[in-house]
């Protein structure tokens, strides 16, 4: 350059590139933007920002941040970042939606969005440095505790707590705030104090959305009622986050605590130790159980057993439990009682026009009872309605009717008898005894699952009416009385049912023995074709307008789903399905 020539302008090529995934329905895909350094100092991996898309402005998340290239691509002619609208999920979160996008067959900006804040949050409060640990951290640190159901799990928390900054998760919104007023140190609760909790210094406490919380110096995750269903989301990817915070563990390298009464398979079978109770406390934390042999019972009685009948005119308050939405209509032999069950893999059985058919396995056997031979089978159906005005002539007072459209805000304190399906189990504090007037169909429901979800609800109904020293009760009427979910009940063990319960889903190649998908959807015939050559995957079906793929583990599930095109139209794919 001479001496009299002008300076020219030097080009200068932006400190960083940004990866940004948008939040647009139907897009997987994350594209390149230069940080305009007026922003530099706002974005970091997780900032939510505003971007230009194919000529409109659109939300998203930063994924990654990569030098300016070099060459290859022009730096400067990326398109800047148009706003930084604030906070999003931590690095570490981030990357674990990467992760639940190929366990879950689904797009990375679900997760995302789960562990997003729900307003914008351009700030982070100050927050006091707890010192973690110096405990050493394994990476395969999952410990199952069962403990009894009116055994206090508060003293688990506060040991994690005392660890540094801890995650708890709670099957419900309401469960968390009880458990927040119960602690002495800071708690934010998720997703109301996302700020708080993403600033650090405290224990988080949530229900499943949690498992995406931000906690930027975690030091231990603590799953309370691990079996419970609400763990799962049921939108798809359905997600459970169990598995979900299992892994944030292990990638943290800290300790993951799965608590529950009767812990799930899948808890017993990812866990590195199961912490159980002496003996003597776990029966003191599980009421007296009364069983009702219905087949001993005289005729014409229906569902109300002479037990039954004295416990709603004792003056007590008396919880009566029955489902009948989505389950299975019951068979029983008109001469012996015995339930009509599938040979195969014992669920209950349906009428059709060849004889009787398993709705779980799909076997089917002529009209015949396996316990005698009589031919003729009888119905057993009531619903709640009917209970509830049988129930009022037989106590002589009046019975309120609780099912899941029973308004929140219903006063059910003065009531003394209650029937209703299991909502009425999560509507009362407190009761003297608790009935259910049909165990069987809980325990022959066709799904897999069905005893592992029949004795959570046992094990619900037992906290209502608390431990042995109480004095409450469960009336379980069944004419099942030696069914494995019984069985653990009445000996307040549920590992009678987990070793019962593992050996027959290994040989059905159930979860956890196996790895599950369920595909549907008009779409599902074209995506679910893409798999008919791989001998890595089991295909099965169509049953009712759904596929399942079947593999020996997850990581075989999850890597061909990952192989295929999702095709044009509606469809669900349900990775760990619960009900089939």
């Amino acid at each position: 350059m001479g001496a009299d020539e002008p300076p020219r302008r030097r080009e200068v090529r932006p400190r960083s590139v940004a990866r940004v995934l948008p939040d647009v329905a139907g897009l997987d895909k994350t594209f390149d933007y230069a940080v305009p350094a007026s922003l530099g100092p706002d974005v970091r991996v997780g900032t939510i920002v505003r971007v230009e898309l194919h000529g409109r402005r659109v939300g998203g998340w930063i994924v990654e941040l990569v030098d300016a290239p070099a060459a290859a691509v022009d730096a400067t002619r990326l398109k800047p970042i148009a706003k930084v609208t604030g906070w999003g999920p931590l690095p570490d979160v981030v990357d674990l939606s990467a992760w639940a996008a190929w366990r879950w067959a689904g797009r990375r900006s679900a997760f995302l969005g789960t562990a997003s804040p729900p307003v914008a949050v351009r700030g982070l409060p100050s927050a006091a440095v707890r010192e973690r640990s110096t405990v050493a951290e394994s990476s395969r640190n999952v410990v199952v505790h069962r403990v009894p159901p009116a055994g206090d799990v508060v003293p688990l928390v506060r040991d994690a707590m005392a660890r540094g900054d801890a995650l708890v998760l709670t099957p419900s919104v309401a469960g968390a705030a009880r458990l927040a007023r119960r602690m002495e140190t800071p708690v934010a609760r998720y997703p109301h104090d996302w700020a708080r909790a993403a600033a650090g210094g405290c224990t988080v406490v949530g229900a499943r959305a949690a498992a995406w919380a931000p906690v930027p110096n975690l030091a231990a995750i603590v799953v309370l009622d691990e079996h419970d269903e609400a763990y799962q989301e049921e939108r798809a990817p359905t997600w459970h986050a169990r598995d979900v915070v299992i892994e944030r563990a292990r990638r943290a390298r800290v300790p993951c605590l799965l608590v529950s009464p009767c812990p799930s398979l899948d808890a017993l079978a990812a866990a590195a130790d199961v912490v159980t109770p002496s003996r003597a406390d776990e029966r003191a934390g599980w009421p007296v159980v009364d069983v009702v042999d219905r087949r001993r019972e005289p005729p014409g009685l229906g569902l109300y057993s002479t037990r039954l009948v004295d416990a709603v005119r004792s003056g007590g308050r008396v919880v009566c439990v029955l489902n009948r939405t989505g389950r299975a209509r019951l068979l029983a032999c008109a001469a012996c009682g015995e339930l009509a069950r599938c040979e195969v893999c014992d669920a209950a059985v349906e009428t059709i026009e060849e004889g009787l058919r398993c709705r779980r396995c799909g076997a089917t056997r002529p009209v015949v009872c396996a316990a005698c031979g009589a031919t003729r089978l009888k119905t057993l159906r009531t619903g709640v309605t009917k209970a509830r005005d049988e129930l009022a002539r037989l106590a002589n007072r009046p019975v309120v009717e609780v099912t899941a459209t029973t308004l929140d805000d219903a006063d059910l304190t003065g009531a003394g008898v209650l029937v209703g399906t299991e909502a009425v189990l999560h509507r009362v504090g407190r009761a003297d005894v608790v009935a259910f007037l049909e165990l069987d169909q809980e325990l022959l429901a066709p799904r897999y699952r069905a005893a592992e979800q029949a004795l959570a609800l046992l094990a619900r109904a037992a906290r209502v009416v608390g431990g042995r020293a109480g004095g409450g009760r469960l009336l379980l009427q069944t004419r099942l009385p030696r069914h494995p979910v019984v069985d653990a009940a009445l000996h307040a063990d549920p590992s009678r049912l987990a070793t019962v319960e593992l050996v027959a889903r290994t040989a059905l190649r159930f979860p956890p023995a196996a790895a599950l998908a369920a595909i549907s959807g008009p779409a599902a015939s074209e995506y679910v074709d893409q798999l008919r050559d791989r001998v890595d995957v089991e295909l099965l079906g169509p049953a009712d307008g759904r596929w399942l793929v079947r593999a020996s583990e997850h990581q075989l599930l999850c890597d061909a789903l990952a192989t295929l095109t999702r095709p044009p139209g509606r469809l669900r794919v349900e990775v760990d399905p619960l009900r089939i």
